[in-house]
C-alpha cells in the first residue's frame, strides 16, 4: 500500500512540475468585471486594463453593481478621473458595457451613461465566452 501511495506521489508530481503554466496569449481578449465605485480599487482596474490595452489585448470592462456609478454623467465630480479615464481607453478601442439592471437599481438612467458605453445585454456574454479571454474583477 504504501509503495502505492508513493508512487502516485511521484506521478502527481512529475506532472505538476512538467506541465506547462497557463499564460495569456499576446493578443487574448481580457474581459474585466470592474464592481467597485470605491475609487482606488476603480482606479487600479482601470490602470490595468490600460496597461492590458496598451500590450495589444482587446479589452472589454463590464461595469456591474456600483461600478455603474462610474459611467454615470451625474456624478463626473466625483469620478471625473475615471471618466477621463473611461473614455480614453474607448477611444483606443476599449468596448465598455454597462450592466442596465444594476443602472436601474442605482438610478443611472440610459440617458446619462457617457458617450460611447454601451448597455451590457447580449454584449457581456459574447465578449466573455470568446475563446482564449482571460478575467479579472475588482
Amino acid at each position: 500500500m504504501k509503495l502505492v501511495s508513493t508512487l502516485f506521489l511521484a506521478i502527481a508530481l512529475f506532472v505538476g512540475i512538467t506541465a506547462a503554466p497557463v499564460i495569456a496569449g499576446p493578443t487574448d481578449p481580457l474581459f474585466v468585471n470592474l464592481l467597485t465605485d470605491e475609487a482606488h480599487r476603480a482606479n487600479m482596474a482601470l490602470s490595468f486594463s490600460k496597461g492590458q490595452l496598451e500590450k495589444g489585448h482587446p479589452l472589454t470592462i463590464f461595469l456591474n453593481d456600483r461600478g455603474v456609478m462610474l459611467a454615470s454623467k451625474a456624478n463626473a465630480a466625483k469620478f471625473a478621473d475615471h471618466q477621463k479615464m473611461l473614455t480614453e481607453l474607448m477611444g483606443k478601442g476599449a468596448v465598455v458595457l454597462i450592466c442596465t439592471m444594476c443602472a436601474e437599481h442605482y438610478g443611472v438612467k440610459t440617458t446619462d451613461y457617457l458617450a460611447g458605453m454601451k448597455p451590457a445585454t447580449e454584449l457581456a456574454g459574447a465578449a466573455l465566452f470568446k475563446d482564449n479571454t482571460k478575467t479579472m474583477t475588482w
